[in-house]
């Protein structure tokens, strides 16, 4: 059965820009209010004015994800304002380009703070509010969407923390779907493939990574594409959303490689020697 998005609400983290930006615009040509917040307040109100070019609502906050009391309130906000909170969407992530037996720990613990915690942080109070909902007749209670990626299959070498990252909203967003369900809640992971957005822009200020600013053309998609399947899948609930045949294709060669590491290991073995040089 699908689920009628009109006048639903959604809360995205990580929305000044990328696919967090380009899903709540996304959602609100859909039908749905839009809460966004991320740290970069100005951008952010750009990402407000097409949601209500759109016609529907908006909500706007600075937030740093890290800061679970922030992410409280904005999930609070978002309630108030629209009276409600449908769905919730922890997008807000980063990536750098290290090896992991000499990234400074200190590093490792902030990125596991905003991937990880910081997703965390803002899901948490949404199933709260979502489990005080009267249960819904015909459709989910909540909807929980964890951005994930597609290398949370399959580690990347000199993005092996990144991948882990990723790798732990996967499991944790896989194990909350079987223990959320029979409380009418949906929960569903995004893998996305290589993305046009800032994310090789900030992995190289991070890190000086270029690693894999590079992919080849087949494998880039843009934020649109995967805000559209993030959209399909609030309409109709599915454990993991993969966008369209490039991604599905990357899914299967990660599932063989996973199955068989040696393969795994040839295939990445040429990524790692480039980093070496």
């Amino acid at each position: 059965m699908a689920v009628n998005l009109q006048g639903k609400s959604i809360a995205i983290t990580g929305a000044s820009s990328g696919i967090g930006a380009a899903t709540a615009i996304a959602c609100a040509h859909a039908g749905m209010d839009v809460a966004v917040c991320a740290r970069r307040a100005d951008k952010l109100e750009e990402v407000a004015q097409a949601i209500r070019a759109a016609g529907r609502r908006a909500v706007v906050m600075a937030v740093d994800v890290r800061d679970p009391q922030a992410c409280r309130r904005f999930v609070e906000e978002s309630v108030r304002a629209f009276g409600g909170l449908y769905a919730v969407y922890a997008n807000a992530g980063y990536g750098a380009e290290a090896p992991a037996a000499d990234m400074p720990e200190a590093d490792v613990r902030e990125m596991f703070e905003v991937n990880f915690f910081g997703s965390l942080n803002v899901i948490r109070p949404a199933v709260e509010h979502m489990r005080s909902r009267a249960a819904a007749s015909g459709g989910p209670r909540g909807h929980v969407l964890w951005c994930s990626s597609c290398v949370a299959k399959m580690a990347l070498p000199y993005y092996s923390v990144y991948s882990a990252t990723k790798a732990a909203q996967n499991h944790l967003g896989r194990g909350m779907r079987l223990e959320l369900a029979p409380e009418g809640i949906e929960v569903s992971t995004v893998h996305p493939i290589g993305t046009r957005t800032e994310f090789f822009g900030i992995v190289k200020s991070r890190s000086g990574g270029e690693l894999i600013a590079h992919s080849p053309g087949w494998f880039m998609q843009t934020a649109d594409t995967v805000a559209d399947y993030t959209v399909a899948c609030l309409r109709r609930p599915r454990p993991e959303v993969w966008t369209g045949p490039k991604g599905w294709l990357v899914r299967l060669g990660m599932s063989v490689n996973t199955l068989l590491p040696r393969l795994a290991d040839l295939t990445l073995r040429p990524l790692a020697a480039k980093r070496q040089k």
